[in-house]
């Protein structure tokens, strides 16, 4: 029980701080502004790692390398205490699996983005927030609306993007399994 409260813990925290790395750099490539309530609370959640890892690490273009070594960091932590609390000797497969919970966090952060997408877009599409996380979408379902066309008057893009994200985690949890087994 205290293994499974502290998993659920860690799995919370990584997945809030490491999220935010993520979105953090997703915005940058994105050229969205941090003026907005969602870019203000990115910068206060990500601020103390990122800053630091930009003075070692290069940025590539609009690709902002020290967010994605931080959203790594932080499950690579996560993934070595659990792995040190279940009494697992050597540190090996430890680095792998934090990519594959990287992996993981991005294919979850992109279903939330989704979801928050089409709730605001039914709810509140005049607020600041649906105009950014709108942005955020566009790209990602760019593809999607190419091919599918309105249904009565209703934009299925989302939804085709949201069984595609299902279907690829389940595809990386079958991957990780079959590594680790």
């Amino acid at each position: 029980m205290f293994t499974q409260i502290v998993s659920f813990l860690l799995d919370v925290v990584a997945g809030l701080l490491g999220g935010a790395c993520l979105l953090r750099l997703y915005m940058q490539h994105q050229r969205i502004g941090f003026g907005n309530p969602v870019g203000r609370l990115i910068f206060a959640l990500t601020d103390w790692i990122v800053l630091p890892l930009r003075r070692v690490l290069p940025k590539l273009k609009s690709f902002d390398l020290a967010s994605l070594v931080a959203a790594y960091l932080f499950l690579l932590l996560q993934f070595t205490i659990l792995w040190f609390m279940v009494g697992r000797g050597g540190f090996g497969p430890v680095p792998l699996l934090a990519l594959f919970g990287l992996v993981r966090l991005v294919i979850s952060g992109l279903i939330g983005l989704v979801i928050i997408y089409a709730i605001l877009s039914w709810v509140n599409a005049d607020s600041p927030i649906a105009d950014v996380i709108g942005r955020l979408c566009a790209p990602i379902l760019r593809p999607f609306r190419k091919v599918i066309p309105l249904v009565g008057g209703f934009d299925l893009s989302p939804l085709a993007l949201l069984v595609l994200l299902q279907v690829a985690a389940i595809v990386l949890a079958n991957v990780q399994e079959s590594l680790f087994r």
